[in-house]
């Protein structure tokens, strides 16, 4: 069996090695880019966050990214500090730094800052948020479909921890992906509270049946950007697509699977739970929405 791969593998990139980062209003070399022991994030997973993709010297999705981003700080009580501009604004200073016109990603925080004692209690963290932009040159490079595994780590009720938030607590989904490597996979596939397929540990999932396109009901996981850009995508190019509940039995039978996620679109899946899906290689719907994905994001760019 050939090593694992991730979702989000990447062609190695030298200049990766002298990037510049933005910390708080000002953008570091790598080396200098720290953060205290005591900052929420570190201590307690106290933040949420966006990962989102340079096309062509454009941030792909990028209002529909800091929606989500100033969404979810509002949920969890966070006051970001500055506006959606500001913010927008900070990345486009990191990107004009690094230099970098397209294949990038960035990872943008958002804790709720360095505390005074090294308690739970938010009314601890007193200096403000660390906001934080990491971004690399990043090509995906997956030799092969993803292997997936389904393991007993599930996507819970929204009253334990809502998956609808990328928040930094993210211990669950990373016992998943524990889980499924040592089961042989690459990643995990979580099912909801009542035992139906829902998501990998780090990626939105579909399968394919008889010409049909199928997803979860959304109840129980990430709101993912690419996930709805694909629904809609098929919904405009006549593609039957579906929200419901279906189970492992369904999944097995599948003609082709396939992940979303804002780093590799659409990434095929191959093999879940030992079973191949269809020839095991990346199917034609797959390849269908991908070139639609990719028209789509293209006019974003050019808009």
């Amino acid at each position: 069996m050939d090593d694992h791969v991730t979702t989000h593998q990447a062609e190695d990139d030298a200049r990766n090695e002298n990037i510049l980062i933005y910390l708080n209003g000002r953008i570091v070399p790598k080396a200098e880019a720290v953060v205290s022991v005591y900052d929420s994030g570190f201590m307690l997973g106290d933040g949420v966050w966006e990962g989102l993709r340079l096309y062509q010297g454009h941030w792909a999705f990028l209002d529909e990214h800091m929606d989500r981003l100033f969404e979810a700080a509002k949920a969890i009580d966070l006051d970001i500090g500055i506006s959606k501009d500001a913010m927008k604004q900070a990345l486009e200073d990191t990107r004009a730094a690094n230099g970098m016109t397209t294949d990038a990603h960035a990872r943008l925080m958002v804790t709720r800052g360095v505390k005074t004692r090294p308690f739970q209690h938010p009314g601890l963290s007193r200096q403000g948020p660390t906001i934080t932009i990491i971004m690399e040159h990043s090509r995906p490079s997956i030799p092969r479909p993803i292997r997936l595994a389904t393991v007993p780590h599930i996507r819970g009720l929204p009253m334990t921890q809502d998956p609808k938030l990328n928040s930094h607590s993210k211990l669950n989904c990373i016992l998943a992906c524990i889980a499924a490597e040592k089961a042989g996979a690459d990643e995990g596939l979580m099912l909801d509270v009542n035992g139906f397929v829902n998501t990998t540990n780090a990626c939105n999932f579909f399968i394919v049946r008889k010409g049909e396109v199928w997803t979860s009901t959304g109840d129980y996981c990430m709101n993912g950007i690419t996930r709805q850009k694909v629904i809609d995508l098929c919904r405009a190019d006549g593609i039957p697509v579906f929200e419901r509940n279906y189970s492992l039995v369904d999944t097995y039978g599948a003609d082709e699977a396939f992940l979303t996620g804002t780093f590799g679109a659409q990434t095929p899946v191959g093999d879940i739970d030992g079973r191949q899906i269809g020839d095991g290689e990346m199917g034609p719907m797959t390849k269908r929405i991908r070139a639609l994905y990719k028209d789509l994001v293209a006019r974003n760019v050019e808009r």
